[in-house]
């Protein structure tokens, strides 16, 4: 069994029903934490609709949190999923901003990193993170 993520009528992804029910908690955790709507609808009859308004905002918010995040626990918990809502952007053909730094929405509350790690580099980042993205989207079916 598969379930769809779909825009408008096109097949962003056909992931298996495991792995649909775990990127829908994250989405709905990623939503909470940011204060923001994904713009992924609700999974109906093994369908959903991806709104490309709100699903531009949310992954912009999502970068940037992501971008700014110091944690290294915190990086390692969200990349997946960051990666993952890359590849649908990108399938969406969604133009997301790479070099936004501004603050997201949420609570404003910072996680601390004792001891600090370094600081990283913003271009680095972004190769990594963009790689990450492409290796993922060879194993997420339409």
């Amino acid at each position: 069994m598969s379930q769809y993520y779909d825009m408008g009528s096109q097949t962003l992804w056909n992931p298996s029903n495991g792995v649909s029910r775990l990127f829908l908690r994250q989405v709905a955790l990623h939503e909470a934490e940011l204060a923001l709507p994904s713009g992924i609808g609700p999974m109906d009859a093994d369908e959903c609709q991806i709104d490309p308004t709100d699903f531009t905002a949310f992954v912009d918010a999502l970068l940037v949190r992501h971008r700014n995040t110091g944690h290294a626990v915190m990086i390692a918990l969200s990349e997946g999923f960051v990666a993952t809502v890359l590849v649908l952007a990108e399938r969406a053909g969604i133009e997301v901003d790479w070099t936004a730094t501004g603050c997201t929405t949420g609570d404003g509350l910072r996680d601390v990193q004792v001891p600090a790690p370094p600081a990283p580099d913003k271009d680095l980042w972004a190769v990594a993170l963009r790689q990450k993205a492409r290796e993922l989207d060879r194993f997420m079916v339409r």
